[in-house]
């Protein structure tokens, strides 16, 4: 099973790899909507130290469900996911390992950039140290909660609008944790408790989102 965990996480991310554009329109999109915020709202430190955990997360979020839109799309058009599910192996393990390269590809470049542009709102060494712990904890959950938004939307015309209407009010609890992390860090305090929300809500979802993509996929190719 481990096995296949990984043969599925390495060729997903072949592909990824020879699709970079698709990879560099998701990082590109997430680094210009956080670079426009301090042209927009103007040179001001405190104002831009205020905003940052706000503007980070919310790109995080939209440059996530930028991304789902390929996350089984291309497997669905070609037949791989038919074979996956003929195959006889888990389809949650499967699932779980395209979730891991889709994060791999997106959310672990998102939070190495965060670092970065950090430096562009004036943030503290332990305010943006915060900001880059709380997207390692939250993107995993992002990429699992919106990989159910693309398995329930798969093959549906217009699916990228249902999916953005299914996986925004669920990524809310998310955004919420992970910008109130910075803030407190800012003010202070110990970001540990909001940490720590985000981490238990990646594991929950790591926990139960493979099989509810499962299910959703076999509806789908049926």
């Amino acid at each position: 099973m481990i096995r296949t965990l990984l043969a599925v996480i390495h060729r997903d991310l072949l592909l990824a790899m020879r699709q970079r554009g698709d990879v560099a329109n998701v990082l590109l999109f997430f680094v210009i909507v956080v670079t426009m915020f301090p042209l927009g709202v103007g040179p001001d430190k405190d104002t831009l130290r205020l905003i940052a955990p706000g503007v980070v997360w919310v790109a995080a979020l939209l440059s996530a469900i930028l991304s789902l839109g390929r996350l089984f799309a291309l497997d669905y058009a070609d037949g791989t996911l038919e074979q996956i599910l003929l195959s006889g192996q888990p389809l949650t393990l499967a699932v779980l390992g395209k979730i891991s390269a889709h994060w791999l590809m997106t959310g672990a470049p998102i939070t190495v950039l965060s670092l970065l542009l950090g430096e562009m709102f004036d943030l503290a060494a332990a305010p943006s140290a915060t900001l880059a712990a709380s997207l390692l904890l939250g993107t995993p959950c992002l990429s699992l909660i919106g990989a159910i938004g693309a398995a329930l939307t798969l093959g549906l015309r217009g699916g990228g609008v249902l999916v953005t209407l299914l996986v925004l009010p669920l990524y809310v609890p998310i955004l919420i944790f992970g910008a109130g992390a910075v803030e407190t860090s800012a003010g202070g305090l110990s970001p540990q408790p909001h940490l720590m929300l985000l981490g238990g809500l990646s594991l929950a979802a790591g926990a139960l989102a493979p099989w509810a993509i499962g299910a959703a996929l076999r509806v789908s190719l049926e």
